[in-house]
């Protein structure tokens, strides 16, 4: 990334006390010196940043020494080896995480395509299924993806028109997965597909799919304005799948595929806050370096307020998000407020990238420039996992709902 390191941690914006638990301070601390030494090395090595990113074999070895380090899978459910994270400490540390500015940022913890994609079907998982795709998976020997969008299926997640038709002990799957994130480097897919006999009902079946099997390609010829390949097409055409690889009940896959999406939409904010951040200090060491009319532009008072205005904004981001946590924490569904969260969070991060990119003028929309890149980056959270309009529908119908 020009004239930006991606080896050293940076300090907190503001000397604020750390909210999380002794635990999670200490995991922090481990997770930044893994980012800030051996990462940064292998970054440097290997040429890769935010524009550039890793093929599959060097992501392997990431998610291997992430493994052996205690970090890939502490998200898992305690008998699986995880650490049983309050989501305030989840929060928190994925906070930081995606603060460091580090490209290996998403692979720590295996979000594209490692244990977080799996241990909430730990409980619906057979044995065989367990042991065939989920261990590998938790083990970082494997990677897996989720699949579920199709070009008419996105917010409307029930229109999946992938047909699985059951033949003797296999279920034949013809169809097509759109932007599905995690699949150009995978080995199989928790995929969605309609299990009903006629084609107008909703019956939405989740299965474990190997990618590598016959009739199944990944196709990833196109990228998103991030501008790295981690999205590609799941393409199924006759392709077999054992009966013995359907997870749960037919029928119950939307509810596999939804039942965590609270949760799922508040871990996403930590992410997006994280980015901001990189956004509102590489803007605010910008305006202490950049002289025009002969003194520093953070000394002029618009300069000023644009920065102010960004960091008052991250923080109230910051409390929903950290406040909804404790909630959910505390045993509430907290449905509207992790709608709120991901709403605010995504607009607000995207506001703070924009004044970025404001502030760096000319240098701020050349490519190669961090802040170029956040500002991409950030404008595509706000579609992502549940688009800005659908949040707004979330928090209306809780808020309109009958109570008592």
């Amino acid at each position: 990334m020009k004239n930006e390191s991606i080896s050293a941690i940076p300090e907190p914006l503001f000397d604020l006390p750390f909210e999380g638990s002794e635990r999670a301070r200490e995991l922090i601390a481990r997770i930044q010196d893994f980012l800030g030494g051996e990462l940064a090395a292998l970054a440097r090595t290997h040429g890769i940043d935010h524009e550039h990113g890793a093929e599959r074999a060097l992501l392997q070895q990431v998610w291997q020494r992430s493994h052996e380090l205690g970090f890939y899978g502490i998200t898992l459910p305690a008998a699986m080896g995880g650490l049983e994270l309050s989501l305030l400490d989840h929060v928190l540390i994925k906070e930081a995480i995606y603060a460091s500015g580090s490209p290996f940022a998403p692979h720590v913890f295996g979000e594209l395509s490692g244990p977080p994609r799996v241990g909430a079907l730990a409980r619906h998982a057979t044995p065989y299924q367990l042991q065939q795709f989920i261990a590998p998976v938790a083990q970082a020997e494997k990677a897996i993806c989720f699949a579920l969008t199709e070009a008419e299926a996105g917010s409307d997640a029930g229109a999946v028109q992938t047909r699985a038709v059951r033949d003797g002990d296999d279920f034949v799957l013809h169809g097509r997965k759109r932007f599905i994130s995690g699949s150009p480097f995978a080995d199989y897919a928790v995929l969605m597909a309609s299990t009903a006999s006629d084609p107008a009902q909703r019956e939405v079946t989740a299965f474990f799919v190997d990618l590598k099997a016959p009739g199944v390609r990944v196709e990833c010829g196109y990228k998103t304005m991030a501008g790295q390949s981690h999205t590609g097409d799941i393409v199924l055409e006759s392709c077999r799948v054992p009966a013995a690889n359907m997870i749960g009940a037919p029928g119950r896959g939307l509810a596999l595929a939804l039942g965590r999406i609270t949760v799922n939409r508040l871990l996403h904010c930590p992410a997006m806050l994280g980015l901001a951040q990189l956004a509102l200090r590489d803007a605010r060491d910008y305006a202490r370096g950049r002289r025009q009319f002969g003194r520093a532009i953070g000394e002029f008072q618009a300069i000023q307020h644009m920065l102010a205005d960004m960091a008052t904004e991250l923080s109230a981001a910051r409390a929903l998000m950290l406040n909804t946590a404790r909630h959910i924490d505390a045993g509430s569904q907290a449905r509207a407020e992790a709608a709120m969260a991901k709403l605010f969070c995504s607009e607000t991060a995207f506001r703070i990238a924009d004044r970025a990119v404001q502030i760096h003028g000319g240098e701020g929309i050349v490519q190669g420039r961090r802040v170029e890149f956040l500002f991409r980056m950030l404008r595509m959270y706000r579609v992502l996992t549940g688009t800005s309009e659908i949040q707004r529908n979330t928090i209306a119908q809780e808020l309109l709902a009958p109570r008592g």
